[in-house]
């Protein structure tokens, strides 16, 4: 543990990926209760498309990320509510709009090497400001969260009724968009654009094993993240493996275990009683 800690790029990755670890979970959860598990995904292959500005414009690539990831979400917010019967369109059609805008502007960017490694993540090579700039959001995340517990949760489980709870939906919805859309830019970052919505699902499914609550579920899941994220972190310096896509495997893994123990337990105990 020292021997890694020594390297100033090794303290980074750990404190990024640990407060990423803590706020993606709380994201993630809302995202699998309201059955939108695939909007992560839609969101980091859009951010290519803001990587890709950034690049261009010469500005830093997360906030072209950021920026992009924003209006791809209010973008997903307002086609649902056109369709509602069908809002898994949604997904598809921003992600199809993204992944196409990210092609077309990936083909004016002169450092190729910088475009890539969002789409893998680069979390060793995170810089001082990226560091700052997650902390931050990171920050903004866990304090809506907290302030936000009860409506989240409603509107996850049932939005209609939480409307007539007298729940300001579409006000708390705009602030879960950009509350979103900025976790999954900076995550993008870590771990990858290809592999971000991973980690906003694997930790939740692992929690849904145990937690016999919202609450437990939450802090389970967030538990699991960290845990994935610094065992994955250990694992890709000792064996020179990439961080993003090793700890989003270690999850799944995890998961892959999980499944088997239960299933060995519930047979286990079916034999006892008979």
């Amino acid at each position: 543990m020292a021997a890694i800690l020594e390297y100033d790029f090794m303290r980074r990755a750990f404190i990024v990926g640990i407060l990423l670890a803590v706020i993606i979970p709380c994201i993630g959860i809302i995202v699998v209760l309201k059955r939108l598990s695939m909007i992560g995904d839609a969101l980091s292959h859009t951010s290519l498309a803001g990587v890709a500005a950034g690049l261009i414009m010469g500005v830093n690539p997360v906030l072209g990320a950021i920026a992009i990831c924003i209006a791809a979400a209010l973008g997903i917010e307002a086609i649902r509510k056109k369709i509602p019967q069908y809002s898994e369109m949604s997904i598809a059609i921003i992600m199809s709009a993204g992944v196409g805008l990210a092609g077309v502007l990936s083909g004016f960017v002169k450092n190729a090497a910088n475009f890539n490694s969002f789409l893998f993540g680069s979390i060793v090579a995170i810089s001082d400001f990226e560091m700052i700039l997650v902390a931050c959001i990171s920050s903004a995340v866990l304090l809506a969260f907290i302030l936000l517990y009860k409506e989240l949760f409603y509107i996850a489980l049932d939005e209609r009724a939480a409307r007539l709870a007298g729940i300001p939906i579409k006000t708390v919805n705009f602030i879960f968009t950009l509350l979103t859309a900025a976790t999954v830019s900076v995550a993008a970052r870590t771990v990858g654009a290809l592999i971000v919505s991973s980690m906003m699902v694997v930790p939740v499914a692992c929690a849904m094993q145990f937690g016999k609550s919202y609450k437990q579920t939450v802090l389970y899941s967030v538990c699991f993240a960290v845990f994935f994220t610094v065992t994955g972190l250990f694992a890709a310096y000792y064996g020179r493996l990439k961080p993003g896509g090793t700890i989003v495997l270690i999850g799944v893994l995890g998961l892959m275990l999980i499944f088997l123990i239960k299933k060995a337990t519930a047979r286990i105990l079916l034999t006892a009683n008979q």
